[in-house]
């Protein structure tokens, strides 16, 4: 047996051998990762899923309305709105089946045959998500399922199997085709090679030849002898090996150094405009800690400048935009510098919070610092106002502590670091209080609760503001108060209590005391009123004192 042949008969099993195991393992692995790829991208679509639903239920439960049919309708029929917004393809389905089987929600219409509704209720229940194979319409279906047992559901999280293998098979075929040819093609240049070989040397250079031109450190030559060729040959492969190892060595730390690169601007990019630098840099240690949204205990904060479009007529376009950011830069100076975080301008209102991205104790005290100083400083501004010949701004706030989601709300083309939820609406409404009661500032009872005596308040009164039905004590807040002042504030909240009791006689003369040592007081002599009205004609049995706002 010639050379020749005894190297043909050698190299080609290898060959094959090696490009079957190859694409055996390819195709191994690639099915596993679409597997794992599959699992994980449906039990995170689960997860987001079943914490809305969840939270959906609570807010039902905490507002005692899990027992209102149309209400939980209502709540039904926002989740199955919020598992929309979910789907990224046309073949993906979320639905959720009652206790009998029938279609409870489903993002897409959707009928199943009594045989499919049988055997999705067959499900054995679990406590916990899986992921099982199911047929809906002769289609096989990969989901990730858990049962919600408040509303009765089973929710099903599904994508078609054949989306998620598709590519596989076809990159499968391909694989096979371009093994085929490949092997072939090799065999024909292996004989061609094999008949023009001289020596083991020719071989050695041919593959420095080929590395030196196709850049392709994956070539080895192969080591027929073991005399001084041999090890040359073996060398070589060492050296190319090593070589291989630092090239992907070095990808690899390029590709990571890119990625923390565009993380770091991701980051800066989104609260550099919002937040003190060394706030920002605190981050970096782990950037992707303060882009996902969590729920926490943070202060919010509402300023409105009162009749704004009465002054805007009075004023030049030009010198409004002035005025405004010099307004501006004075207020946002005052928060910022107190901590907190500037989520956005509406019109001329200021929308801030304080304990988010990175919390402190006395978020709710920097909260009220800040919202006092405003008041504060707008008296100076109106002096500028006036040495301008220009109408003075009058201004509310109104502050509100609690829990709430916070995260960057949005899109990848315009994102908001923001905070959402029910706490920010109530707000909202304590700004707009500060009209009818002719307050500068008005803060929730919670705020005060966590301020404690640290800052003088005087309760203003009990309200249901406009979108809730439970009513809150609001009160108002003020530094250095006078002699007169403090005992005014102290007769004041006397009177409330008396008030809140119904005693309505009592509660006259003390708020007639704080009229005497603040005479023209509104809020004292707003009270007076109600109570002479209550004293004429008593409310019902189950007052509690609660006045209902139909405004904003």
């Amino acid at each position: 047996m010639n050379v020749r042949t005894k190297i043909v008969a050698v190299v080609i099993p290898l060959l094959i051998g090696s490009l079957a195991v190859s694409g055996l393992s390819a195709f191994f692995v690639a099915t596993n990762a679409v597997s794992t790829v599959t699992t994980e991208f449906l039990d995170f679509k689960t997860d987001q899923l079943e914490q809305y639903i969840d939270g959906q239920w609570r807010i039902l439960v905490d507002n005692d309305l899990d027992g209102r049919a149309d209400i939980l309708l209502a709540a039904q029929a926002g989740i199955e709105v919020y598992a929309r917004t979910m789907l990224r393809s046309e073949s993906e389905l979320i639905f959720a089946i009652d206790t009998h089987g029938s279609v409870a929600m489903a993002t897409s219409p959707l009928e199943l045959s009594p045989q499919e509704s049988a055997v999705l209720a067959g499900l054995p229940p679990t406590p916990f998500r899986d992921v099982v194979t199911i047929d809906i319409d002769g289609d096989q279906r990969i989901a990730s399922r858990f049962d919600y047992v408040p509303f009765g559901w089973r929710v099903f999280v599904s994508e078609s199997r054949a989306a998620f293998y598709r590519n596989l098979n076809q990159i499968t075929w391909r694989t096979l085709i371009v093994t085929a040819v490949s092997g072939l093609l090799t065999a024909l240049v292996l004989f061609f090679v094999v008949s023009k070989l001289t020596s083991p040397v020719t071989q050695v250079v041919g593959a420095m030849r080929s590395i030196i031109a196709s850049s392709d450190l994956g070539s080895r030559v192969q080591v027929h002898f073991r005399d001084e060729i041999g090890e040359m040959s073996q060398t070589f492969n060492v050296m190319v090996s090593e070589l291989d190892k630092a090239y992907g060595r070095i990808k690899r730390y390029a590709f990571e150094a890119v990625l923390s690169q565009k993380r770091e601007r991701k980051i800066r990019n989104i609260f550099q405009k919002y937040v003190p630098q060394e706030l920002i840099d605190r981050f970096f240690e782990n950037p992707e800690s303060m882009l996902v949204g969590e729920n926490r205990e943070l202060a919010v904060l509402f300023s409105d400048i009162r009749s704004f479009t009465t002054i805007s007529e009075q004023m030049q376009p030009d010198v409004l935009v002035s005025s405004l950011n010099r307004y501006f830069s004075v207020m946002v100076e005052l928060i910022m510098e107190r901590g907190g975080v500037i989520d956005k301008y509406i019109g001329d209102a200021i929308m801030a919070f304080f304990g988010a991205p990175v919390g402190r104790e006395n978020d709710a005290h920097a909260a009220l610092e800040a919202g006092m100083a405003m008041v504060e400083a707008v008296q100076l501004f109106n002096r500028e106002q006036a040495n301008l010949n220009l109408p003075e701004f009058h201004i509310g706030v109104g502050i509100n502590y609690g829990l709430v989601t916070v995260g960057n709300i949005g899109t990848e083309r315009k994102m908001d670091y923001t905070v959402i939820g029910d706490m920010v609406n109530v707000a909202s409404r304590l700004e707009g209080l500060t009209k009818p009661y002719q307050q500068p500032l008005i803060i929730s009872e919670l705020l005060r609760q966590k301020v404690g005596a640290h800052v003088p308040t005087r309760i203003v009164d009990a309200v249901a503001v406009k979108g809730r039905g439970e009513g809150l004590r609001i009160h108002t807040a003020q530094r250095n108060l006078s002699d007169n002042g403090n005992r005014a504030w102290e007769a004041h909240n006397r009177a409330m209590e008396d008030y809140f009791c119904r005693g309505f006689a009592d509660a006259t003369r003390g708020f007639r005391r704080v009229l005497e040592l603040l005479p023209g007081d509104h809020l004292a002599q707003m009270m007076i009123e109600r109570c002479e009205r209550y004293a004429l004609n008593p409310p019902d049995e189950d007052w509690d004192g609660v006045e209902v706002m139909t405004s904003k």
